[in-house]
């Protein structure tokens, strides 16, 4: 009989603390060994001071951590914003690719371009392109890329993620699988979206909300997202290693650790 599949649990460090080892000290306490970078003391990864940097790598080791993804912030600009989406491309991607083989870590989050009112379908294209590059990017350095979803961007619902992400057709290519970021579209999270993109998902975060995710988010399972049978379905389909918590409600120590009890107190099977 196939044993269980498990499911480890991850955190983005700065839902702790953007000091990393306040964040660190914290998340062992808890049993996570998994993290995400995206805010230090300093700024955002990749545009971070030196010595912070070098501090994180240097404990990384020390307590023999893994850094599972980096969120540098790309694609957050309208897809007429050139300049700034070449700038990701050429300084910003490659900083953070250079980064990423310091930590030895292997995927970068990035999102889908914000979608402006009334803005030509056919602009997909330009999104489909721009995607293509970054992955191609990444893939000659090992890493992969994993589109976050986000509200009122081209990749906001599972549907529309998978779209794109599918339309690219590269292998290092694929998605930040956010219910959260997907409620209040017109699409239910769970499951509905889970089960359009599933196939194209590489990494999860968990977060959840009573009025948006970009309103107010709230202790997970104490909002509107069946976290629950989200995580009963990662388990089922197999699809991800860990499920990366990132809290985004205050104070975040508090309920980044009630968090993580309440994921876990659903990783467990059913009595029978």
């Amino acid at each position: 009989m196939k044993a269980p599949h498990e499911l480890a649990l991850g955190i983005v460090s700065d839902e702790i603390a953007q000091d990393f080892p306040t964040a660190l000290r914290h998340g062992l306490q808890w049993g996570i060994t998994r993290y995400e970078l995206r805010c230090l003391v300093s700024g955002r990864v990749p545009r971070v001071e030196p010595r912070e940097i070098d501090a994180v790598v240097s404990l990384v080791k020390q307590e023999g951590v893994r850094v599972t993804a980096l969120s540098p912030g790309m694609f957050k600009a309208h897809l007429a914003d050139k300049a700034t989406i070449e700038d990701e491309l050429h300084n910003v991607l490659p900083a953070t690719l250079d980064l990423a083989a310091r930590l030895d870590s292997r995927m970068i989050i990035v999102f889908g371009f914000q979608r402006e009112a009334g803005e030509s379908p056919e602009n997909f294209q330009r999104a489909v392109e721009y995607m293509c590059r970054a992955a191609e990017i990444a893939n000659k350095n090992g890493i992969r890329i994993a589109i976050e979803n986000e509200p009122g961007f081209w990749c906001d619902t599972g549907k529309n993620t998978h779209a794109l992400i599918t339309a690219v057709g590269h292998s290092a290519l694929g998605a930040n699988w956010d219910p959260c970021n997907a409620y209040g579209t017109d699409e239910t999270p769970f499951p509905t979206g889970y089960e359009a993109v599933k196939n194209v998902i590489i990494n999860v975060h968990a977060k959840d909300t009573t009025k948006g995710s970009l309103i107010q988010c709230v202790p997970i399972g104490t909002g509107a997202l069946d976290w629950k049978g989200q995580v009963q379905a990662l388990l089922r389909d197999d699809i991800v290693k860990h499920i990366t918590i990132e809290t985004h409600c205050h104070p975040l120590i508090e309920n980044s650790r009630r968090n993580a009890e309440i994921l876990r107190s659903y990783m467990q099977p059913p009595h029978m």
